[in-house]
């Protein structure tokens, strides 16, 4: 195991933040309550909550918010975004994600509900993935990006490879990813590599687990049988409208846009050539 991937605790519970990751914005966690409280406050960052399973409410204020959810694999989440310096109260049983990152505090808090949650297929052929843009460029955020990413069993996410750490041009954005996995015991390849600094690892995700992008392409492969899913959490230089710049592709895999068959093999091979 790196300091790149990280296994969840026996309660079910991981955090990174910036000091931990080795990096400069953002912060992540996962908790599961079984009929506590957890109180929090956002401190300098903007934040939000991202319901996973269970029976959840967040109390805002005055105000209380309904955050229940089946599972990741059966519906939409309601979203809570968080300006910096917000007090909040999550109970109930159940598991939620919350993620921040340096904010001066523009936006107000609200509540994201499944409706007004943008679902986009991705790719073609096995390439085909379904993201949710839970807190999108779209949507009003200082620095936070939240997707939800569903790759079904034998296709690949994340492709064609692409990066956005200040090379090539790409604006300077860091990432994690949460994974869950149908069935619990699937497992799925996330491969992070930059060709300029020799830096390459392939790490298998299973349910439960936390990989970090720290830089370069960062592809994921789903293992036939395994439906996957993670949680997206990014943030970095990118400010306001500038959230919508897109990553850089591979050179060697970009045309793939363009054809997402990819030149697949014709099968079977012929016994003989034809003359």
């Amino acid at each position: 195991m790196t300091g790149t991937h990280l296994k969840p605790g026996v309660d079910g519970n991981l955090s990174v933040t910036p000091q931990s990751a080795g990096w400069t914005y953002l912060s992540f966690g996962v908790m599961t309550l079984d009929g506590a409280s957890f109180e929090g406050n956002s401190g300098e960052n903007e934040v939000a909550l991202v319901p996973q399973s269970g029976r959840l409410s967040v109390h805002l204020g005055d105000e209380e918010h309904d955050l229940s959810r089946a599972g990741v694999f059966e519906e939409l989440p309601t979203v809570v975004y968080l300006p910096p310096h917000t007090h909040y109260t999550v109970s109930g049983s159940g598991t939620f994600a919350h993620g921040g990152a340096p904010a001066t505090g523009q936006h107000p808090a609200r509540v994201i509900r499944p409706q007004d949650i943008k679902v986009e297929m991705r790719g073609g052929a096995n390439a085909t993935r379904q993201v949710s843009h839970l807190l999108g460029p779209d949507q009003l955020a200082e620095r936070l990006l939240i997707y939800e990413v569903y790759t079904p069993s034998g296709n690949w996410s994340g492709w064609p490879p692409h990066r956005h750490d200040g090379w090539h041009g790409s604006l300077y954005i860091e990432e994690t990813y949460h994974y869950r996995i149908q069935p619990e015991q699937g497992w799925a390849i996330h491969r992070n590599y930059s060709p300029e600094d020799a830096y390459d690892e392939a790490l298998i995700a299973r349910d439960g687990d936390l990989i970090l992008s720290p830089r370069g392409y960062h592809p994921v492969a789903a293992a036939p049988g395994s439906n996957v899913y993670y949680l997206n959490f990014m943030a970095g230089e990118a400010l306001g409208e500038a959230r919508s710049t897109p990553p850089v592709d591979e050179p060697d895999w970009a045309w793939m846009r363009q054809d997402w068959g990819g030149k697949a093999l014709t099968l079977p091979i012929p016994v003989m050539a034809k003359p």
